[in-house]
């Protein structure tokens, strides 16, 4: 997988992780739908990336 990408989909995943718990601890369930929804696109993204390197090899 590039690097690049990587660091990119983990840094998505992060970012939703702290929008969630924000939301969580702030009692605003929109950020925490936010940050959950950004978690999700961040795995996707990045088994996606896992699955097409697959295939590269």
């Amino acid at each position: 997988m590039a690097a690049g990408k990587k660091a990119k989909n983990m840094a998505k995943k992060a970012k939703g992780q702290v929008k969630e718990t924000t939301g969580r601890a702030v009692g605003n369930e929109s950020l925490e739908a936010k940050g959950a929804r950004e978690q999700m696109a961040g795995d996707a993204k990045q088994t996606a990336q896992k699955v097409k390197d697959t295939f590269k090899h």
